[in-house]
């Protein structure tokens, strides 16, 4: 058995990607590189690249968060205003269609004639069912979903009862303060995103689905700390628990690391022009060994925390 907060960080991870279908999402156990010094100004992370024409800063965000949070103020509001372009990992406006959202769900179901608890033996069952009992979901409500669909959305239906919701969550945010004139870019596509789960094998699906099913009593109280350290600024702090989360190298290297790397080679790209870009992803990315920062600073790139 893995340990209680391993099985925990995981199925919280999960949900991250459905909100926003962005990568949020915890990576392998490692020792956890210390962030560089923050000013005293309180408030989440935030850093930047500049060099004598070009700043690109990069602030990491929480798909969902309490209605009540108070975050843009500051250093990250005016390293908005000030940007020129504002670069997510997927476009809004590609989240938002009803064609590619219907092709993503049509990506998460099973073939037909195969029901998702056919997978399971029958102690998974008896875990998986008790816990969609708890979220109010009856037994057959998921029987066509890949067992990755359906863990993904067993994780998120805890945090979304208690009061979390995409409306208040930061990309959300962020695309109102920007306005409708500041150009959009995207690093990736949101069809690329969720093929990282739905090439799993089905194994590591069952088991992804089942750590959600396991721990789903404490994924609000996981999810409240991950807010309060990133309320916090607390790089360290999310890191050390996020990274805890995937103890598989396959999928750590799918989710992040390869993606965090394909990402500083958009950054190091960019900065060859003039301009500056606010650069908005999951937290995750930004928090811990090989993160995005960690690679720059691989590469010889120095990485400066603003906030």
């Amino acid at each position: 058995m893995k340990p209680i907060r391993t099985r925990l960080t995981t199925a919280i991870s999960a949900a991250a990607l459905v909100f926003g279908l962005q990568g949020w999402s915890a990576a392998s156990a490692q020792e956890v590189a210390p962030a560089p010094a923050a000013q005293a100004t309180t408030g989440p992370a935030l850093w930047k690249v500049a060099d004598e024409d070009t700043t690109i800063y990069l602030f990491g965000t929480v798909h969902a968060l309490p209605e009540s949070a108070d975050w843009m103020r500051g250093p990250i509001a005016d390293a908005l205003a000030s940007s020129d372009t504002l670069v997510t990992e997927v476009k809004n406006s590609e989240l938002s269609d009803p064609q590619m959202q219907q092709t993503m769900l049509a990506l998460g179901m099973l073939p037909e004639g195969t029901a998702l608890r056919s997978l399971l033996d029958a102690d998974q069952t008896a875990t998986y069912e008790a816990a969609l009992a708890k979220v109010g979901v009856p037994a057959a409500a998921f029987e066509r979903f890949k067992p990755w669909m359906a863990g993904l959305t067993l994780s998120v239906l805890p945090i979304m009862q208690a009061g979390y919701t995409q409306e208040s969550g930061v990309e959300k945010r962020i695309e109102e303060e920007a306005g409708p004139d500041k150009p959009r870019e995207a690093l990736e596509t949101a069809a690329s995103q969720i093929a990282v789960f739905d090439t799993l094998p089905q194994e590591a699906q069952v088991a992804f689905l089942m750590s959600a099913a396991e721990m789903i009593d404490d994924i609000v109280p996981m999810m409240d700390q991950m807010v309060a350290e990133w309320l916090a600024g607390d790089a360290d702090g999310l890191a050390e628990m996020m990274n805890r989360g995937i103890t598989d190298p396959q999928l750590a290297e799918a989710l992040l690391y390869k993606r965090n790397r394909n990402w500083v080679e958009w950054i190091e790209s960019r900065m060859d022009a003039p301009g500056t870009v606010f650069m908005a992803v999951g937290a995750g990315h930004l928090a811990g060994a090989n993160s995005v920062q960690d690679y720059l600073e691989q590469e010889g790139v120095t990485v400066t925390r603003v906030q």
